[in-house]
């Protein structure tokens, strides 16, 4: 199977265009949802790729107003790669999202090729998923404490650098599972205005989330978020899918796109042993 099989054809993505500014990302990140945009060129009356620009590019440079100088060159791949190339490549570079460019021309962009790609060709046996998610399961699992304040557990979740934790109640066991698709459901976006001397949102919030605006001529609107100081275990997922570490890739896969989630806890006799998570699966192809 080829990257053009499984990937999301230009037809379909959302681009911004040189010359532009932050404004032109933050108006495609708000009103999508993604993390990054390719950034492309016209030029002698055609479109070229140039790079991607992201959310956390906006935020580590908060005064530049270019895009030119906000965008960055990326791993990428081509449309006659084979799928397995892209999951190598994913992993190695930790990234969800590859620019696909032209086989025969590398300023073409074709696509876009995503983790969540990937892992649904999986669940259709388009590709290999016999690898018992045994030996592909991370070990290392982030938990917490079933009363642990949301806004406690969100920072857990921050610093553990992984988008869920288990919940754990007082005999130590599985109760539940916390992500920050949980989180974002229950927060409260605030709106308020700042100076256009800073371009994040105040470092005293709780949580500071997409807090960088379009910047105008004296003030710019921020976006912080509130969240809930009510024990976690009034927001989590109590219904929790699980996997055994006999179960195939392919089975946590159909699992993952089933149920929309990103990762599975692993169970062993009754004891939670790992996380299956969909960057994992990759190791199996």
């Amino acid at each position: 199977m080829h990257v053009v099989d499984a990937m999301t054809p230009r037809s379909e993505l959302v681009t911004v265009e040189l010359p532009g500014t932050r404004d032109d990302v933050l108006e495609y990140l708000q009103e999508y949802g993604f993390s990054s945009v390719p950034v492309v060129k016209e030029r002698d009356g055609a479109e070229i790729y140039r790079g991607l620009v992201s959310r956390d590019d906006l935020i580590d440079s908060p005064d530049e107003d270019q895009l030119a100088l906000l965008m960055r060159d990326v791993p990428t791949i081509t449309t006659d790669a084979d799928i397995h190339a892209a999951a190598k490549l994913m992993r190695e570079e930790a990234a969800r999202r590859v620019p696909v460019l032209d086989a025969d021309d590398d300023e073409q962009l074709r696509g876009i090729i995503t983790l969540t790609d990937i892992v649904r060709a999986i669940a259709r046996e388009e590709i290999d998923g016999e690898t018992p998610v045994g030996e592909l399961a991370s070990r290392d699992i982030n938990t917490t404490y079933v009363d642990t304040p949301l806004p406690v557990g969100e920072r857990e979740i921050y610093y553990a650098n992984v988008p869920y934790t288990v919940v754990l109640d007082d005999d130590g066991e599985m109760t539940g599972i916390l992500t920050e698709v949980d989180i974002v459901e229950v927060a409260r976006v605030v709106e308020g205005e700042d100076d256009t001397g800073e371009s994040i949102a105040e470092q005293d919030s709780e949580w500071a989330w997409e807090g960088i605006k379009a910047v105008g001529n004296s003030y710019f609107p921020t976006r912080n978020v509130e969240i809930p100081a009510e024990p976690i275990a009034e927001i989590m997922t109590e219904d929790v899918v699980t996997i055994s570490r006999t179960k195939t890739a392919k089975e946590a896969a159909q699992a993952m796109i089933t149920n929309d989630i990103e990762q599975i806890p692993l169970f062993a006799g009754g004891d939670l042993v790992g996380m299956v998570r969909d960057i994992d699966l990759l190791g199996g192809i």
